[in-house]
């Protein structure tokens, strides 16, 4: 049977992803170093993420959600995958039979656990200032954690990307509560966190964004490949006379006489209406510019400087992700996880 044809398409770069974790690794010390998979891999493909960064040596793996730990299984070889949101009464007779770990934030889910996890490990997350998820100082002064099999204690940076007090303060609150409770190993760094220094890497790190191309700090900067490249076909090549406008409500009007390329791309697959008249797509070593509004499923770019462009043509859009968080005023986040399912995802 013969596929229909899909006008867009990713093209992600496996040597890039690896070659990003072997960075954060080095970076990370002597800790392990992880890789967080949830939002199906940042929206590259969680499965594809794994296999590749386990290949590379990588033995620890994060999720949202139980249903994505599903999407993984099996897992190859010793590779360890944990549920950073827990346990929800839902998940308990799934979690009861399944390989993952649960990420325990609240009273209510150690007591889940303790009632299906039969001396199973367990992950605990501790709230060190970030007001999110976790348990308190209190909780764990309680005895709240006695007797559980605790595998990582983690916590998690609030503002890592910035040089706040916060962040060491979180870090002596994990150290201080690490006495009190006998974990294998502490976690605490993200990407950012693991450009801070090896002060913040204890015994595993839990890098994200820059594993996939993003730049959390500027320690980061031209270590960090990109991985991810967004090409879509051109619909329509047209020309635009002076005085005529493009697009919905007339936000652009030609100057001059101008030729555009239609492609095949809108906000319904994550380019949003706030690339209109910032971003741009790559022509050979140059940029062509976003002219009017984002559509649904169409953008329009001036190609005067490409004549051999034409309909069904592939162009590449600019998605250096700090260079089209500046475009867009999305976060690196945001631009990665908002990729839509109609991209064939190719990996190169």
């Amino acid at each position: 049977m013969i596929l229909p044809h899909s006008p867009l398409r990713l093209k992600i770069d496996g040597d890039a992803l690896v070659s990003n974790w072997r960075w954060l690794a080095r970076m990370s010390g002597s800790a392990a170093c992880g890789a967080a998979v949830k939002a199906d891999g940042y929206g590259i493909g969680a499965r594809e993420t794994l296999l590749r960064l386990a290949g590379a040596g990588c033995r620890d793996f994060f999720v949202a959600t139980w249903a994505e730990a599903e999407h993984l299984m099996p897992l190859p070889g010793e590779v360890s995958l944990s549920v950073l949101h827990g346990l929800a009464e839902e998940d308990v007779e799934h979690a009861a039979g399944s390989r993952p770990r649960p990420v325990l934030n609240t009273p209510l889910q150690v007591q889940r656990w303790r009632g299906v996890g039969q001396g199973r490990p367990c992950d605990v997350m501790i709230d060190t200032g970030m007001n999110r998820l976790g348990l308190s100082a209190a909780d764990v002064a309680a005895g709240l954690l006695d007797g559980l099999a605790i595998d990582t204690l983690m916590s998690h940076l609030a503002s890592a990307d910035e040089d706040v007090a916060s962040n060491a303060l979180q870090r002596g609150a994990l150290m201080a509560l690490a006495a009190k409770v006998p974990a294998r190993r502490l976690s605490l760094a993200n990407s950012a966190g693991i450009c801070l220094g090896q002060d913040y890497s204890f015994g595993l790190t839990r890098p994200g964004l820059a594993l996939y191309g993003g730049i959390p700090r500027r320690e980061a900067q031209g270590n960090i490949r990109q991985v991810v490249r967004p090409e879509a076909q051109i619909v329509q090549r047209r020309t635009v006379r002076a005085g005529e406008s493009v697009g919905y409500n007339a936000t652009f009007t030609a100057e001059r006489e101008m030729e555009i390329a239609i492609l095949n791309l809108g906000y319904a697959d994550g380019y949003l209406r706030s690339f209109s008249r910032t971003g741009r797509a790559r022509i050979g070593e140059s940029f062509a510019p976003v002219v009017g509004r984002v559509s649904m499923d169409l953008t329009a770019i001036c190609v005067d400087g490409a004549p051999d462009l034409e309909e069904g043509d592939w162009v590449e859009l600019d998605y250096d992700l700090p260079a089209a968080s500046a475009q867009s005023g999305l976060s690196q986040y945001e631009l990665l996880t908002s990729l839509g399912r109609r991209y064939r995802r190719e990996w190169v």
